[in-house]
């Protein structure tokens, strides 16, 4: 595309000249927490690229490139506006699915439900697909190799989608967008196992590599690069560790830093550039949470607290709002803003009170 957009700017040369009136300078590319009005314009002084806001909707705005460059500043995929948990164990496991829309706090709303009860799984998605990996059928036992999925935009049961290398509870994910990852765990001992899918694709998950140490109930996070796994059960004792992969190459995880407290059974999510952790089990449950930057290694800091202490709890996130449901028998939702440190607010209820559900999110 040749032509000017706003004053003194040739986008067919792809450079910007000195004088570009009524856009944004910058180093760098928009972001999609820009928030800027529709049809703001951007120039990226190191590239010679130009955007133009195409949707202005918060924290998920859309830059679309008007010059010669390529790329769109778009939403990252793996996150949506339905929040969704799966299966969990009140005095006996449950096959329940229930959703929420996670702009607007209230009750969750019956889903559908998984095949067979389990808890313990973890999530992932690609925005519209959600899968849900591993978990036990009852305590202690018969750890499965299933892997569901569902259609997050419609309700409905869950279907069969593959099996994970190994059977295991307790189980940490990860995503971004194209690809799902699923890690540690306890099988017979606690595992240092990671596999991973392709979401769009049915099939079994294969291989990706070994966490530095052999752990369960872990919680993790991640953006459309990074994955970070913290805490977790060491089987005895718990961990403060955080370790984190690349998403898209296979290869064993690395350093991360340290949680503030070593800690089992947490929830995290998070959005591009922070992950939280919240709750857990240490010598007592958790209300506690902490953050990081996910690009950045290094130790977490406080966040703030949760509306209530609780353990086995599992969250998810439209990028702006991070929830956290269940734990020790709760049914309580209650969120944050990501980008804002503070305690959480109530949201509603889930409905069924549980422990050990798994949680994802998409469109």
């Amino acid at each position: 595309m040749s032509g000017i957009v706003g004053d003194n700017v040739d986008v067919g040369s792809g450079v910007i000249k000195a004088s570009v009136g009524g856009a944004t300078i910058s180093a760098s590319d928009p972001a999609t927490d820009t928030n800027a009005t529709l049809g703001t314009q951007w120039a990226n002084s190191t590239s010679g690229e130009y955007f133009v806001c195409t949707d202005a909707t918060t924290d998920a705005n859309v830059w679309t490139n008007v010059g010669d460059g390529t790329g769109d500043v778009t939403p990252p995929t793996w996150y949506g506006g339905r929040g969704v948990w799966a299966g969990g164990h009140t005095t006996s496991v449950v096959n329940t699915i229930d959703y929420i829309t996670i702009a607007s706090t209230g009750d969750s709303t019956d889903f559908g439900d998984i095949t067979t009860a389990v808890e313990g799984m973890g999530g992932v998605s690609d925005g519209s697909r959600g899968l849900f990996a591993g978990g036990e059928h009852s305590s202690g036992t018969n750890r499965p190799v299933q892997i569901e999925y569902i259609t997050i935009a419609s309700t409905g049961d869950s279907a069969d989608f593959g099996d994970l290398t190994e059977g295991r509870y307790g189980i940490g994910s990860c995503s971004n967008g194209i690809r799902g990852v699923w890690f540690a765990g306890q099988t017979g001992g606690v595992s240092d196992t990671m596999d991973y899918v392709t979401i769009g694709t049915l099939g079994d998950a294969a291989d990706f590599g070994n966490i530095t140490t052999a752990t369960a109930q872990v919680a993790s996070c991640s953006n459309e690069t990074r994955g970070v796994i913290g805490g977790g059960d060491l089987s005895p004792g718990y961990t403060v560790t955080m370790e984190y992969i690349t998403i898209a190459s296979t290869g064993d995880a690395t350093d991360f830093g340290d949680l503030t407290a070593a800690r089992k059974g947490s929830g995290a999510c998070g959005s591009s550039t922070r992950g939280i952790w919240g709750g857990g089990d240490t010598a007592s449950y958790v209300v506690t949470m902490d953050y990081i930057t996910i690009g950045s290694t290094g130790d977490a800091t406080d966040f703030g607290d949760l509306t209530t202490a609780r353990r086995y709890l599992s969250a998810t996130s439209n990028i702006t709002r991070g929830v956290w449901g269940g734990g020790n028998g709760s049914n309580v939702l209650d969120y944050v803003t990501i980008d804002s440190l503070g305690d959480a607010t109530d949201f509603g209820n889930l409905t069924v009170a549980r422990f050990s559900p798994g949680a994802t999110s998409g469109d």
